[in-house]
């Protein structure tokens, strides 16, 4: 009886409320203890890709929401208020490339891996790369490093450094202008340039040293600092582009009005007198420098763009090489027509601006021209880059299907760009079908060159990508081509006797080492040798005269997207001036059109730039 009160005792217990509350105790234990080991764990990879990119998102249309509200010139949204804003931008990359550098600094004896596809050639710093090589690789890659020429180390470290050096000038000249207006504007026009010159050498430092690191600690804090990074840079082309779409449009103002439409509100001076005699020097040598503050942040923004890509990656060995480039014997026709180009382009650019100021028939002449002008360069691209796709079709060269962020990007950032002048094109196309007898007599010129460019754009986007994704043929790669007639040797009659096994694997062993010696003898006398394999099975490597016609195509529309960036980007825009768009869409909705689609074409042309220097050491 006893025993059985016991147990009836025992099972109350097991039910009664002291023991429910000890068993959520253990429960809530447990639940602390896995959100705990949750939180200590890596954050997944992909949640603080999307988290980051959410980050930068909002905060360049937080910027963005700032200049359109500064765009309309009412008195709550001032400059000073998105110059301050973008600086402290600046302030927070400032800090986090600072943290990076002195944590790299630390752990200088670990060896990073680098995506030597990282950037692009002609803009990156690789007048370090032999530097790089002796300290962060092994001998064999060291020598593989010095084999880049001095000739090609000159042309990289240039165009991001030459870039860098324009908007510092451009700083020295805002500070300049503060200077001299101290007195009546806001100090932060004076701070902004001197924080955007310390982002500016801080980060082309950055970019020399560390572009090509594949980080792998600390993953969700690098990207959110390098995300910063990226939309910082694109907030400052943003604020750049439309600086110089408003100055121009305040320059078209009397161009527009007389042709009939609404004035154009002027920009606001400084109510006060400048203390020196330079400050209107400052002001205007202000907007033919932001075409390459411009291009330096939109360049910074898709190099530190696959850096973010690049982060948590793992790389592969074969693919993550790059062949050292070679010299270029034969390169004349190319240069030389490049060269014409770019002669005509500057001569049509200062011909164009001296008479667009002139008369209304001065004017059509000068528009007249620009058309003719790029009807033929247009023409010319067409035919080389259908050149260059007939050379591919003839040689069978290897397509490269690896994973690689920055062509990837090359390729996206080249169709994406083109839809602002197909944009461009195709309204121009509608205004001169909707036109009527009293239009300009340039009006079917306007129509090949707008039909013109939309072809071309297509044939050289198709030339640059299928340049990027090819590969030239390995040595080992594909049949090796018999060289000599081996003979069968004599039948051995059969043993029936003890066969010792141990001297056979020897004479087997031996056999293969005598093989291996004469394959490598072949091989060595094939690379050394020009003499020309009998026909049957021969190495696909492309003919010396098929690339040198790749070549003098690429420096050719190398020459050309120069020649076509800087008609725009120095004020030759006939769009403007033509009036036939004006007549058709209003002049709101054709300057929204242009303040879009120019700063992409201008965009477009320099990255074609930087991508057929690739094609170019590719080749």
């Amino acid at each position: 009886m006893v025993e059985h009160s016991g147990l009836d005792i025992m099972c109350l217990n097991k039910y009664s409320p002291g023991s429910s509350s000890s068993s959520s105790s253990n429960a809530e234990k447990k639940l602390f203890s896995k959100l705990k080991v949750s939180l200590t764990k890596t954050y997944p990879q992909k949640n603080a890709e999307t988290l980051s990119a959410q980050y930068g998102t909002n905060l360049l249309l937080i910027g963005v929401s700032v200049m359109l509200a500064l765009a309309q010139h009412g008195p709550a949204v001032k400059e000073e208020h998105l110059l301050a804003f973008i600086t402290a931008l600046m302030l927070v990359q400032l800090v986090w490339m600072l943290c990076y550098m002195i944590r790299r600094e630390r752990e200088r004896s670990l060896v990073p891996e680098r995506d030597a596809h990282a950037g692009t050639s002609w803009i990156r710093g690789d007048a370090r790369q032999q530097r790089f090589c002796h300290y962060y690789t092994p001998l064999n890659l060291a020598l593989l490093c010095e084999r880049v020429t001095v000739n090609d180390c000159a042309v990289c470290s240039g165009g991001l450094t030459m870039l860098a050096l324009l908007s510092l000038i451009m700083d020295a000249f805002r500070i300049g202008y503060f200077v001299g207006y101290h007195s009546c504007i806001s100090a932060v026009l004076g701070v902004y340039p001197i924080v955007h010159a310390l982002h500016t050498i801080s980060q082309v430092h950055f970019l020399w040293f560390h572009i090509k690191d594949v980080i792998k600690k600390y993953e969700t804090f690098e990207r959110f600092g390098v995300i910063h990074a990226v939309f910082t840079n694109l907030l400052l082309w943003c604020n750049g582009v439309m600086s110089e779409a408003e100055h121009f449009l305040n320059n078209q103002r009397r161009r527009l009005t007389e042709l009939g439409y609404a004035n154009i509100s002027t920009e606001a001076e400084p109510h006060c007198n400048c203390t020196t005699s330079v400050c209107s020097m400052f002001s205007t040598s202000l907007y033919y420098l932001y075409p390459f503050n411009i291009e330096y942040h939109i360049f910074v923004s898709a190099m530190l763009f696959v850096m973010w890509k690049n982060i948590g990656r793992t790389l592969d060995r074969h693919s993550n090489r790059k062949r050292p480039s070679t010299r270029s014997p034969g390169l004349l026709l190319g240069p030389l027509l490049g060269l014409l180009a770019l002669a005509s382009s500057i001569t049509v650019l200062v011909v164009y601006l001296i008479h667009v100021e002139k008369s209304e028939q001065t004017r059509e002449a000068a528009v007249s021209m620009f058309y003719c002008y790029g009807v033929v360069m247009l023409s010319c691209m067409c035919g080389a880059s259908g050149a260059g796709l007939l050379v591919y079709r003839v040689e069978d060269w290897p397509m490269d299907t690896g994973s690689n962020p920055s062509r990837q990007l090359d390729t996206e950032l080249l169709l994406g760009s083109s839809l602002g002048s197909w944009l461009m094109s195709w309204c121009s196309v509608v205004a001169v079908a909707a036109a009527g007898r009293g239009s300009p007599s340039f009006r079917w010129i306007c129509l090949a060159y707008s039909l013109l460019l939309v072809l071309e754009k297509c044939v050289q986007n198709l030339f640059i990508v299928e340049s990027l994704y090819r590969r030239r043929r390995d040595p080992d790669e594909g049949p090796v081509p018999e060289i000599f007639s081996v003979t069968p040797a004599p039948a051995v009659p059969p043993y029936d006797g003890i066969v010792n096994r141990g001297y056979e694997t020897q004479d087997k062993r031996c056999a293969a080492l005598e093989g291996e010696a004469v394959e490598n003898s072949a091989a060595f006398s094939r690379k050394h040798t020009d003499v020309t394999l009998p026909v049957g099975h021969r190495l696909n490597v492309t003919p010396g005269r098929k690339r040198q016609i790749l070549k003098n195509i690429t420096i050719f529309l190398f020459m050309c997207n120069v020649s076509l960036w800087i008609l725009p980007a120095f004020g030759c825009r006939p769009q403007y001036d033509n009036g036939l768009e004006l007549e058709t869409f209003g002049y709101s909705v054709w300057t929204t059109v242009l303040n879009v689609a120019i700063p992409m074409n201008l965009f477009y042309r320099m990255h074609s730039v930087a991508s057929l220097f690739e094609v170019f050491r590719k080749v």
